[in-house]
């Protein structure tokens, strides 16, 4: 099972880490799905604060725009999966997590006239 938090910015990816005031919390297992999904409104945005929220619930998955390099090493330290430099909604987040092909640098954005299985997989 996955425990995930994906650091936001309305229903997008926050395009950067320590600029996110919200962050939405999932579990993910394998065959069953996402479980136990809630948004956390930040009290402020602050890398600090996401990282305390990461820790305190058990994270080991996090989904996040840019981020500086103290965050990642610190969250790396703790044995925590960062997924870093993805752009796009929640929704395909979610869907990317499901088909297990969520990559760091992601762009999840359609446009005009593209499917998202065209989308880049840089």
């Amino acid at each position: 099972r996955q425990k995930i938090l994906v650091a936001l910015r309305g229903e997008e990816v926050a395009s950067r880490f320590d600029m996110a005031p919200e962050a939405w919390l999932g579990t993910y297992r394998e065959g069953e799905g996402f479980t136990n999904e809630k948004t956390v409104v930040l009290p402020q945005a602050s890398a600090e604060n996401l990282c305390r929220l990461i820790v305190s619930e058990g994270v080991n998955t996090v989904v996040c725009g840019g981020i500086e390099q103290e965050y990642y090493d610190y969250l790396t330290w703790k044995k925590i999966n960062v997924v870093d430099f993805v752009v796009g909604s929640l929704d395909e987040v979610k869907k990317r997590i499901a088909s297990g092909t969520l990559k760091a640098g992601n762009i999840l954005v359609k446009r005009a006239g593209e499917s998202t299985d065209e989308l880049s997989e840089e």
